[in-house]
């Protein structure tokens, strides 16, 4: 009589070294001060500012009938993850690739490819609680809690895949850290002024406020503010965000070099 073998436990095994891969690149995130500076601590304290000061929690012509609070809150939320997967994840993916670290993973069982997810997970994460402290600490100022949930959540992770698929292209045409650093501030720029961060979107004349509206953050803004409204976001900019996200995601995919 013969023994049937055991198989053995591939999805332990297998997760395993994603999960060490993740533990670790999470810790190094969080010593590096910089990263959790920008981050995380300027637009809660901008977001904490614009709470505690009366005048900026109520409505004003200037804003189109909204306060101050409820017209930055969702460009604060743009700025937490253009900063988090446009300007740091490309400097940190660069930077192994310059020191060869992409490289000699490709010889380990851990694939570099393991590597860019968990800085996606990581940096994406960061940027999604760090936009639930600001919706919350919004709320208890006064801020309405969103009444398009479903449309709120879609309109965020859209904009997380739009930022990553950016970072990423950026990641893929810089040669080295210094140039990924160079490249992440060239683009945050103009994707933050065309989010409002300077010129508020309800101040801008036509032309501006149609470039807006075709630019990822402008388009992430809109939608983010229509489900904060309780409108729901319309289509237009939903789909301009998917569009940056397969557009730029496919570019940087056919560009990615691991050495």
């Amino acid at each position: 009589m013969t023994s049937t073998p055991l198989a053995p436990p591939a999805c332990p095994v297998r997760r395993r070294p994603f999960r060490e891969l993740l533990r670790v690149e999470a810790r190094l995130f969080a010593r590096s001060a910089s990263s959790v500076l920008w981050t995380a601590l300027i637009p809660v304290a901008a977001v904490v500012v614009l709470a505690v000061v009366p005048a900026t929690r109520r409505p004003s012509d200037t804003y189109g009938g909204l306060s101050p609070l409820r017209v930055y809150l969702p460009i604060l939320m743009m700025y937490v993850f253009v900063m988090s997967a446009v300007n740091l994840l490309p400097a940190v993916l660069a930077g192994y690739r310059e020191k060869g670290i992409l490289r000699r993973l490709s010889t380990t069982p851990v694939p570099p490819s393991r590597l860019l997810g968990a800085q996606g997970l990581i940096y994406l994460g960061v940027g999604v609680v760090i936009d639930v402290v600001l919706l919350v600490v919004a709320i208890c100022a006064g801020v309405p809690v969103p009444r398009q949930l479903p449309g709120f959540v879609l309109s965020l992770l859209l904009v997380a895949a739009a930022t990553l698929a950016i970072g990423l292209l950026v990641t893929a045409l810089a040669g080295t850290e210094r140039i990924a650093n160079a490249l992440g501030m060239l683009v945050f720029f103009p994707l933050m002024f065309f989010a409002g961060l300077w010129i508020p979107r309800a101040k801008m004349n036509h032309p501006l406020r149609t470039i807006s509206d075709y630019s990822p953050l402008g388009a992430g803004v809109r939608a983010v503010q229509a489900s904060l409204e309780g409108h729901g976001p319309a289509a237009a900019p939903l789909l301009v965000l998917a569009g940056y996200a397969v557009a730029c995601g496919a570019i940087a995919a056919r560009r990615f070099r691991w050495r």
